[in-house]
Order: C-alpha cells, then sequence, then structure tokens
C-alpha cells in the first residue's frame, strides 16, 4: 500500500464525512471527535487518517463503515487491502437461481472420493419418500 493509495482513501473518507454533515474542516468544528464517539473508535485513529499518517485497522474501518453509511466491503477495497476479486459479493458466489444441484453436486462439495459416489447416492436417496425430488430436482428413482 502506497501513499498514493492511503491519500485516495482518506480523500474518499474526508468527502463521505462532510457529505454525512462531519464538520472536520475547522479546528473547533467538532467532526472528528463527534465521528469517532459516533463510530466506537479513538479519535487519534481518525486524525491519523485524515492526515494521511496511517491507515485504520480493521475494527476503525468497522466503525467508520457503519457510521458513514458503507460496506466494510468498500472500506476494505477503497483502502487497497483487498482487490473486488479477493472479496467478491456473496451472491457473485451463488449460483443462477434456475441451477438445481443435484445428489453428486453435494458429494462433490463435501470431498466424497469418485470411487465411494454410488454408496454415497444409494445412502442419501434411501432418505427420501419415493417421488420426492432430490434437491436438484430430480427424481430419486436411482438403484
Amino acid at each position: 500500500m502506497g501513499a498514493h493509495s492511503l491519500d485516495a482513501f482518506a480523500s474518499w473518507v474526508e468527502d463521505l464525512m462532510r457529505e454525512r454533515g462531519y464538520d472536520i474542516d475547522t479546528p473547533r468544528g467538532g467532526g472528528k471527535s463527534r465521528i469517532a464517539d459516533e463510530a466506537g473508535v479513538h479519535r487519534a485513529a481518525v486524525t491519523r487518517l485524515l492526515q494521511r499518517q496511517s491507515m485504520p485497522d480493521l475494527e476503525t474501518m468497522r466503525g467508520l463503515a457503519r457510521v458513514l453509511g458503507v460496506s466494510v466491503r468498500d472500506m476494505l477495497i477503497r483502502s487497497g487491502r483487498v482487490t473486488a476479486e479477493e472479496l467478491p459479493f456473496t451472491a457473485d458466489l451463488l449460483p443462477p437461481p434456475e441451477w438445481q444441484p443435484t445428489i453428486e453436486d453435494f458429494a462433490h462439495w463435501l470431498g466424497v472420493p469418485d470411487e465411494r459416489l454410488d454408496v454415497f447416492i444409494k445412502v442419501v436417496t434411501q432418505f427420501l419418500e419415493p417421488g420426492d425430488t432430490t434437491p436438484g430436482g430430480q427424481a430419486a428413482a436411482r438403484d
């Protein structure tokens, strides 16, 4: 993390603070103390960030994110600590809604070895009522 990313992150946070009505520009405005109190963080951490001295730790980012109305994910990405690819949205990790996993999919996720797959399928299908569907939406008609 270079000085550029700290400067860019601090500028972004400053803009958010101003947009939310925190007076961080005047010495006696009280904005730094107020945001620190509301975020539950040390005033020194806010001051160090705004003076571009150090990047806040995770707990400080959590508190600031809550008060500023942004996600911790956005804070971490903007800070340069992680990339969007390293911290995808949960929805990005989910399969499409129309996808129906099969018993084989579950076996794979559970780490069932290929040579034990037939046994796994037989055991799982014993727990399904005739005519019920597997988690994948397929009729439980396997032998």
